[in-house]
């Protein structure tokens, strides 16, 4: 990207971890910058390259924040539309906060006044930093919060240990589908195959319930070495192994789990990918490979979120016709409610479907 300041021309490489493609309208900005005039500059698509103190920047963002929540009211309509103005609202938000920019110089360094000392924070992000770099404060934001939720970890209670997220990876901040794999009784302990393992948690639950071998794929290598490192953290690695793999591993297990984002919708970052699985094609992927990779007698556990549901934006009716059309019958089900904040907040936009929501594990086989 490039852009002038009173040196002359100056040109950075541009960071994004999700994919966002560099602002091409660039001003340099300091201090005298106040919130109003950032969301106004925002608006017209001019992304703003501070030069300045770092804490008066991250001021600056909370401020435009708040500017952007206030006014937003709810506005009658189905539950899919809400959830689709929600959506909007949330891709807004982030389109705009997105335009606050902070340089990077080979350290990496913030060469900024009061700026704290985040080598470690951008090299899990972003790797090396080898050339003046360009990134964006919120997106930078999200990634000194998934630094600390590495570095202090996620307590699970079905492990009695802690899971270390890697940036860009899901993190179990819900327990109860864990807690749904943690009591299903065991087709079998000898081999279990996890399709789409994130964090490995679920692997890892396997791998302390006793089961002997533990195959967990992903598509993402971030989640490999994750998943990777949760098995030697939780002492689970002669069990558990993460493989990069799209969906399933060669062979057959007696016991495949998978447990899909929910929702089916396009997701705006790669953290969104655990969450949202556009046309529900991770979903209609499992249920369609599972017969071929179940051992005779075995089980496929499908974990999954009835929110879609509630939000209009998949029917129960969709999902039994794609497990029947799968060649697949359901031999039980085990059904837990939501724990989290969400499900009782009143004030969230999607609480009537948050606060109705199921989390079930649908116990399969081949028919």
């Amino acid at each position: 990207m490039a852009w002038a300041d009173a040196a002359g021309s100056r040109t950075a490489r541009w960071l994004s971890a999700n994919g966002r493609p560099a602002p091409t309208r660039i001003e340099v900005v300091t201090d005298t910058l106040t919130a109003d005039d950032a969301n106004r500059m925002a608006s017209q698509g001019i992304a703003m390259l501070w030069h300045g103190d770092f804490h008066n920047a991250r001021q600056v963002l909370n401020a435009m924040d708040r500017r952007l929540g206030a006014g937003t009211k709810k506005v009658p309509g189905t539950a899919a539309d809400e959830f689709y103005r929600y959506r909007q609202s949330r891709s807004h938000r982030a389109r705009i906060l997105g335009l606050l920019l902070i340089p990077l110089d080979p350290g990496p360094v913030v060469p900024l006044r009061r700026a704290p000392d985040l080598r470690e924070t951008v090299a899990e992000a972003y790797g090396a930093i080898g050339e003046p770099s360009v990134v964006s404060l919120h997106e930078l934001v999200g990634a000194i919060g998934a630094h600390e939720w590495r570095r202090n970890g996620v307590y699970v209670d079905a492990l009695k240990g802690r899971i270390h997220p890697h940036y860009g990876t899901f993190f179990p901040t819900r327990s109860e589908y864990v807690d749904l794999v943690a009591a299903a009784a065991l087709p079998s302990d000898t081999l279990a195959f996890d399709v789409g393992t994130g964090t490995g948690v679920l692997a890892a639950v396997l791998a302390r319930r006793g089961v002997r071998r533990v195959v967990a794929t992903d598509n993402e290598p971030r989640a490999i070495a994750c998943a990777g490192e949760n098995f030697r953290n939780l002492g689970v690695q002669d069990r558990a192994e993460a493989v990069l793999a799209d969906m399933f591993p060669p062979g057959r297990a007696p016991l495949v789990v998978c447990n899909p984002p929910w929702i089916p919708a396009t997701p705006h970052s790669s953290l969104d990918s655990a969450v949202y699985d556009p046309g529900s094609r991770m979903l209609f992927r499992f249920l369609n490979g599972l017969a071929d990779h179940l051992e005779p007698g075995g089980e496929g556990w499908l974990v999954l979120s009835d929110l879609a549901e509630h939000l209009g934006l998949r029917s129960r009716d969709d999902l039994l016709s794609a497990i029947d059309s799968a060649g697949l019958h359901v031999t039980g089900r085990l059904d837990t409610r939501p724990t989290h904040p969400k499900a009782s907040d009143r004030s969230d936009p999607l609480f009537e479907a948050r606060a109705a929501e199921v989390t079930s594990l649908w116990r399969l086989v081949p028919r």
